[in-house]
C-alpha cells in the first residue's frame, strides 16, 4: 500500500506542476495581452490546476501517516532528532505544501469575486504563482529523480 500512495504521489506531482504552471503562464498572458476571462479556457484551467492540486494534498497526507518519513518519524525521533533530510520529509514538505494550496485556493476564491478580466488574471497569477514557488522550493529533489 505505502509503494502505491508513493508512487501514485510521485507521478501526480509532475502533473501538478504542469497544470500549475500552464495556470500562471495562461493568467500572465492573459493579463499582458488584456485579453477576455472565458469559461471554456482560462476558467477550467484554473480549476483544474485547483483539483488536481487538492488531491495531491490528499494523498500526501495520507503517504504523511503511512510513511515512515512523516508522522512515524516525528513520533520516534522527535522533532530534535530529525537530520536535515528527514526534517524536509517530515516536517517542511508537508507544511509549506499546505501553505500552497491554500494560497492557490485563496487565488481561486478571490478571482471569482471579481468580474474585470484583468483582475482575475492578476489574482490567479499572484496567488497560484506564489503557491507554485512554494511548491518547488519544498520538493525532495535528491529523492524525486
Amino acid at each position: 500500500m505505502y509503494e502505491t500512495i508513493l508512487n501514485l504521489h510521485s507521478y501526480l506531482a509532475y502533473a501538478v506542476l504542469a497544470i500549475l504552471f500552464l495556470a500562471v503562464a495562461n493568467a500572465i498572458i492573459g493579463l499582458v495581452g488584456k485579453k477576455m476571462f472565458t469559461m471554456e479556457k482560462d476558467l477550467r484551467i484554473s480549476l483544474f490546476a485547483l483539483i488536481l492540486s487538492h488531491i495531491q494534498l490528499l494523498v500526501g497526507l495520507i503517504l504523511f501517516f503511512v510513511s515512515s518519513n512523516g508522522y512515524k518519524a516525528i513520533s520516534t525521533l522527535g522533532m530534535g532528532g530529525l537530520n536535515a533530510p528527514a526534517r524536509l520529509l517530515a516536517v517542511e514538505h508537508p507544511f509549506i505544501n499546505i501553505i500552497a494550496i491554500v494560497l492557490i485556493t485563496i487565488g481561486w476564491s478571490k478571482h471569482k469575486k471579481v468580474m474585470e478580466a484583468a483582475k482575475k488574471f492578476k489574482l490567479i497569477a499572484i496567488f497560484y504563482g506564489l503557491g507554485l514557488l512554494c511548491i518547488l522550493s519544498r520538493i525532495p529533489w535528491g529523492q524525486w529523480f
